[in-house]
């Protein structure tokens, strides 16, 4: 790219995304350079990113939350792209995308192999994988995806903990988590292509924290869904209101009908995770909450999810979210009181 002139960025845009994180991260790309001058002179500064919209269709088309996309070009009149950025795919963990982005697909990866950096918000990533872009790389996604994403693509590498993820040659794969997050991903991308200090600009004009604990505090189990599986299925449904119990897998085993073996396995198979994760899971969940609610001891909070060894369950929790039960509450709980809902 000739020196002064602007990085070109191509944000894909289709139904099945957000408007929201479309035109976010074309605001936050157009402000680089730009609204910082005009704060602090009063002219506006020269541009150093250009962001574009474009899309496999021609014309406007409502996003999934229903706003109006309206495209700057279609792929083929998309023109050259220093960076191309996925947002987020607004369909349910594991559905079969069939022909859907076939076109979308076939973009990303002619634009990766000729020399783009190509970056995903959210659970956009699930598109990079589909492109074979991200086999034998790391990645990451929006929290809810990673399980359905290192399923359908053994292959990859998948950190769920983190929220920013550069992979790939030259680190040409950037991958944010989930939420706004892709704020994160807008930053690192004008900070690498602009400047740091044009990236420091645009998050002190726009008020952006860096989501430096990841994405792992802010996660729900995602896997609780009921599964095809009729045996584990109903397991599932009897351990979501007995976990708190003693040897709770043993009891789902008995409830089973089967061996513990042959269930083990087939509870893996049908959910991604072991039984005693599964426990595990729902038991931190319920922590959260109690964390969120009110100022009880973490030691009180152990034992009524279910753990009579308190150290060992703070361990668990901060191995799993990443913070001490202490932090979150301090995080989450003064979140929860400030929306007004201290009890609810």
């Amino acid at each position: 790219m000739p020196h002064g002139q602007a990085t070109a960025v191509a944000i894909l845009a289709f139904p099945e995304t957000t408007a929201s994180v479309v035109y976010g991260m074309y605001d936050l790309f157009a402000s680089a350079g730009r609204d910082w001058g005009f704060v602090v002179s009063g002219e506006a500064g020269p541009e150093l990113m250009r962001p574009v919209v474009v899309a496999a269709r021609d014309g406007a088309f409502k996003a999934a939350n229903g706003v109006t996309i309206a495209p700057h070009a279609d792929l083929e009149r998309a023109g050259h792209a220093d960076i191309v950025c996925v947002p987020e795919l607004a369909v349910p963990p594991g559905d079969d995308l069939g022909d859907r982005f076939a076109a979308e697909i076939d973009w990303i990866r002619g634009r990766y192999r000729s020399g783009a950096l190509v970056a995903s918000a959210c659970s956009g990533a699930v598109l990079l994988a589909e492109a074979g872009l991200l086999d034998g790389q790391d990645a990451t996604t929006h929290w809810a995806y990673c399980s359905v994403l290192q399923q359908n693509y053994p292959k990859v590498r998948v950190h769920p903990e983190r929220a920013l993820v550069l992979s790939g040659e030259g680190q040409r794969l950037v991958m944010a988590g989930g939420g706004t997050s892709w704020q994160d991903l807008a930053l690192y991308l004008i900070g690498r292509f602009a400047g740091v200090d044009a990236a420091m600009q645009v998050a002190r004009f726009n008020l952006i924290d860096w989501h430096r604990t990841g994405q792992q505090p802010f996660a729900r189990l995602a896997r609780t869904r009921q599964v095809e599986d009729a045996v584990v299925a109903r397991c599932q449904g009897w351990i979501a209101e007995h976990f708190r119990e003693p040897a709770p897998v043993a009891a789902m085993v008995r409830l089973s009908g089967i061996a513990e073996r042959s269930f083990k396995r087939r509870f893996r198979a049908a959910t991604g995770m072991s039984p005693l994760e599964y426990v595990h899971m729902l038991r931190l969940e319920a922590a959260k909450e109690l964390l969120e609610r009110d100022e009880r001891a973490a030691e009180t909070v152990a034992f009524e999810v279910g753990y009579e060894d308190a150290a060992f369950f703070r361990r668990l929790f901060r191995r799993h979210v990443h913070l001490t039960p202490s932090q979150y509450r301090k995080r989450f709980g003064g979140l929860r009181q400030a929306l007004g809902a201290p009890g609810s």
